[in-house]
């Protein structure tokens, strides 16, 4: 085992190692708070889902605005600088959210956290793009879920314990690992942005913004963005609706909820490599749709069961659906996207988070107060029926393409 994780180590740059590392320490601040976030919004505030679901919304359209930016940002100027700034922000909008008593004020700030917060996502991914070659960026995207995953048993765990005692110390305690996340960052990691292989002028940020024509005028690419809106829009709700259902609907103690999404991250850490090995021998885009499968089953489920094991049972379905889908996805984007404008493509690639974000928890906190709550995992079942239909039909228009080619097993 520790021979075939060590060749696994060298088949990788150092520099990888190191984006993973960081994120790694990065993710268990976030998923410390992320989480239980409605939760404190509908505890602290005495709100109902509706207004948490408009706060994650109007804090999603932002996001939009602010990814798209950083995205160009990152093609014009790099990716580490751009990453600093996420993290220093990060640090700072905990400490404010966590103080914040009005929820006018809240959420006000909210608008603005999501408009800089989110201008890191895409050089992220591009940096992971710019390390690997093609085939490798499956396994190397996997390697990242193992390890954001990893970071969902530590997380999630003591973010529940804290949450228990006070919401305060969740918001405290992503800002501190922020602030190391970015001092490492800082001290520890190049610039990966590529050189251009001729002298080009050096365009202007207008200019840089406008490269986006081309990114819109990609259909092929814009089918696989609104197939993926469809997926992630069912899958957002396990982070969004589903702690305030089971805890409303089933009494589900929030320390539970943590265990079952624990549950989850510890599958993914054991089987997301082998996993990312299997698939990537197999056409993306039917991988995207076997994801989309296990999707619709566990997330039905939820409408159905009543006892936690079986809540954990269709957690566990959809952490398949999540090893198989999410560095499948990753990978896609990254092979749609010309080198040159890799950080914009992968902004719009995060749309697919972005857009669910923003109609997902408001649209489900309307049935949880109007209508039976357990009709959201049924539309869900729905929704991803039609994204297993979208995946196929990209198959078939743009499998052949030498770019989507499964690799050659080794």
């Amino acid at each position: 085992m520790f021979e075939k994780l060590e060749n696994t180590y060298h088949q990788f740059p150092r520099t990888f190692w190191v984006v993973v590392g960081t994120h790694f320490i990065d993710v268990i601040g976030n998923t410390l708070l992320n989480p239980f976030f409605a939760l404190y919004v509908t505890q602290k505030f005495n709100v109902g889902m509706t207004q948490a679901g408009i706060i994650l919304a109007t804090n999603s359209v932002a996001g939009i605005i602010g990814s798209t930016i950083g995205g160009a940002m990152a093609d014009r100027y790099g990716r580490r600088g751009i990453i600093l700034f996420g993290l220093v922000v990060s640090a700072l909008s905990g400490l404010t959210l966590g103080f914040i008593n009005k929820f006018y004020l809240f959420y006000g700030f909210s608008v603005f956290v999501g408009l800089m917060g989110s201008a890191a996502h895409p050089a992220h991914q591009a940096m992971v793009a710019d390390l690997l070659p093609a085939e490798k960026r499956s396994e190397g995207f996997g390697i990242m879920r193992v390890v954001s995953n990893f970071a969902w048993i530590i997380g999630p765990t003591i973010g529940g314990f804290l949450a228990s005692y006070n919401f305060l110390y969740l918001f405290l305690s992503d800002a501190v690992i922020s602030i190391i996340t970015a001092i490492l960052v800082f001290r520890l990691l190049p610039e990966t942005k590529p050189q251009p292989k001729e002298k080009t002028e050096s365009e202007s940020l207008t200019q840089t913004l406008r490269g986006y024509t081309q990114v819109f005028s990609d259909r092929p690419f814009l089918a696989f963005i609104v197939a993926s809106i469809l997926m992630i829009l069912v899958y957002q709700q396990m982070y969004s609706s589903l702690s305030v259902f089971l805890r409303d609907v089933h009494h589900v103690d929030p320390q539970y909820y943590g265990f079952i999404m624990s549950s989850s991250a510890v599958t993914v850490v054991l089987f997301q490599f082998s996993v990312s090995r299997f698939i990537k021998r197999y056409p993306p885009f039917l991988m995207m749709a076997t994801a989309t499968f296990f999707y619709m089953i566990g997330f039905t489920m939820y409408g159905f069961v009543a006892t936690v094991p079986l809540f954990i049972a269709a957690m566990l379905i959809i952490t398949i659906g999540e090893m198989v889908g999410m560095p499948t996805s990753n990978s896609l984007a990254a092979s749609f996207a010309p080198e040159d404008k890799r950080a914009r493509y992968m902004a719009i690639f995060g749309f697919t988070w972005a857009v669910p974000s923003m109609i997902g928890p408001w649209a489900a906190g309307l049935v949880f107060d109007n209508y039976n709550p357990n009709y959201v995992w049924y539309i869900g079942g729905v929704l991803c029926v039609i994204a297993i239909f979208a995946f196929y039909f990209l198959h078939v228009r743009l499998g052949s393409q030498p770019q989507f080619q499964p690799a050659e097993a080794e």
